[in-house]
C-alpha cells in the first residue's frame, strides 16, 4: 500500500511539473495569465509568482498591468517575503493612486514593515520604517476603516522603541557611563512622555547626574551638582510617595554637602 501511495504521489508531482513546464513554454499570454491566477488560488505561490513576474513586462500599458502588479505583491506576501512585498505594495500605491486597491496596498506595505519589526533588543530600523509608513497611510486616508487597527500597531511599535531606548539608557547606567546615561534618560523623558517607566527614569536621572557630578573635574562639578538638585526637585514634585524617594533624597543631600564644601 505504501508503494502504491508513493507511486501515485510521484505521478501527480510529475504531471504537475509537466503541466507547469508546458505553461512556461507557452507563447499564449492569456493562457499564462489564467494559469497564474489558478496557481495563486490553489496557493501555489511560487509558480504563480514566476508567471506573474514574466507577465508584468508583457502587460505594461494594458488594463491587466494593475492586476498583475498587485498579484506579484500578494505572492511575495503569501510567501512571507515581507521586504519584497513591502516594495511591490508601496510601488503599486504610487503607480496606481486612483485604484480602489491603492489604500489597501499602502496599508499592506506598512504592515509588511510591521511584520519585519524585530524584538526590542535588536536594531529597530524596520520598526521606525513601519511607524513612518503607518503615519503616511493615516495622513493619506484619515477616514480609513483600518484606522483602529493601524493605531493599535503604532502603539505597539512605539512601545518597542521605548523599551529599546530604556534598555539602552539602563545599559549606560549599569556600565557606569553616567554621562551617556544621563543624556539617554533625559532624551527618553522628551521622546516618551507617556512611558510606564517615567518614575524610575527620573530617579535614575537624579542618581546618574549626582555620580557624574562628584566624579567631574572641578570646573564642571558645581554646575553638575546643581543639575542633580534640580533633577531631584522635578522627581520629588512628581512622585512624593515614590519607593525611590529615600535614595533620591540621599543624593540630593549629598549634592548640597558637596556644594557647601566647594565654598571653602
Amino acid at each position: 500500500m505504501l508503494r502504491v501511495f508513493l507511486y501515485i504521489i510521484t505521478l501527480f508531482v510529475f504531471a504537475s511539473c509537466s503541466e507547469y513546464n508546458k505553461v512556461l513554454k507557452s507563447t499564449d499570454v492569456e493562457y499564462k495569465y489564467r494559469k497564474a491566477v489558478e496557481y495563486f488560488e490553489e496557493e501555489d505561490y511560487n509558480k504563480a509568482l514566476s508567471l506573474f513576474d514574466e507577465l508584468g513586462a508583457v502587460y505594461i500599458g494594458t488594463n491587466k498591468s494593475e492586476d498583475v502588479h498587485y498579484y506579484v505583491a500578494d505572492c511575495h506576501f503569501k510567501l512571507k517575503d515581507y521586504y519584497f512585498a513591502n516594495y511591490y505594495y508601496k510601488n503599486f500605491a504610487k503607480t496606481y493612486p486612483a485604484s480602489p486597491r491603492a489604500e489597501n496596498a499602502m496599508f499592506a506595505s506598512a504592515y509588511c514593515s510591521y511584520l519585519n519589526s524585530p524584538k526590542s533588543s535588536l536594531d529597530q530600523t524596520d520598526t521606525e520604517q513601519a511607524l513612518d509608513e503607518f503615519q503616511l497611510f493615516l495622513n493619506r486616508y484619515p477616514r480609513t476603516e483600518l484606522k483602529d487597527s493601524t493605531n493599535k500597531m503604532i502603539d505597539e511599535l512605539r512601545l518597542k522603541l521605548e523599551r529599546k531606548a530604556f534598555d539602552n539608557a539602563k545599559l549606560y547606567y549599569l556600565t557606569e557611563n553616567y554621562k551617556s546615561a544621563t543624556v539617554a534618560l533625559e532624551n527618553m523623558l522628551r521622546d516618551f512622555p507617556d512611558s510606564p517607566h517615567l518614575e524610575e527614569i527620573r530617579f535614575l536621572v537624579v542618581k546618574s547626574s549626582y555620580i557624574l557630578a562628584v566624579n567631574s573635574i572641578e570646573s564642571k562639578k558645581e554646575e553638575r551638582l546643581n543639575d542633580t538638585i534640580e533633577n531631584y526637585h522635578k522627581f520629588i514634585d512628581l512622585y512624593p510617595e515614590s519607593d525611590f524617594s529615600k535614595d533620591a533624597e540621599k543624593y540630593y543631600a549629598d549634592a548640597i554637602r558637596e556644594l557647601e564644601k566647594m565654598k571653602f
